[in-house]
């Protein structure tokens, strides 16, 4: 497996959770919030598909799907375009409404086929690349897809347990 196959995998074990996670829900329990402010199915999906978008788009220095394709309209939320969530209050994470699980899924896909067209023409060597001197050590390319993957995993999860605790 190189390294190109072994990022895809990745990505691709996630579109898997994303699907399984939105699948025959409702706006209702999409929206659910756990004790009334916890982060909802709709928004724990939405965000981790914006941080995967707008980070993927930053290292491959594209536009990110979310205003280059209009996802951005369709969801029609009440945030500027560049929003993807960090730092949201309550009342915003509120604001991430979804009619249809389908839509977010569709997102996902979208943002994932982009993330593998980028990661399919990657060697060991491109992973060596910094991409990002802010930070000490500066952040390479594959310390940054790293992190794009575990944030994900990570909300991913959250939303499949927010789905087995909906009542």
């Amino acid at each position: 497996m190189n390294t190109s196959e072994l990022l895809a995998d990745a990505f691709g074990r996630i579109k898997e959770l994303v699907e399984q996670t939105a699948e025959g829900l409702t706006a209702e329990q999409l929206a659910y919030r756990p004790a009334g402010t916890g982060n909802s199915i709709a928004w724990l999906l939405w965000h981790l598909t914006r941080v995967q978008d707008a980070q993927v788009a930053d290292v491959a220095g594209s536009q990110e799907i979310w205003t280059a394709q209009g996802w951005a309209g369709r969801f029609a939320l009440p945030f500027d375009e560049s929003e993807h969530g960090y730092g949201m209050s309550t009342d915003d994470v509120s604001k991430v409404r979804v009619d249809d699980p389908q839509l977010l899924v569709d997102y996902y896909d979208a943002v994932h086929s982009r993330s593998l067209e980028y990661v399919a023409g990657l060697s060991e060597a491109d992973l060596d690349r910094v991409v990002d001197d802010r930070w000490d050590p500066p952040v390479t390319l594959g310390v940054r897809l790293i992190s794009i993957i575990d944030d994900d995993v990570q909300h991913v999860g959250q939303a499949a347990y927010v789905r087995g605790i909906l009542p």
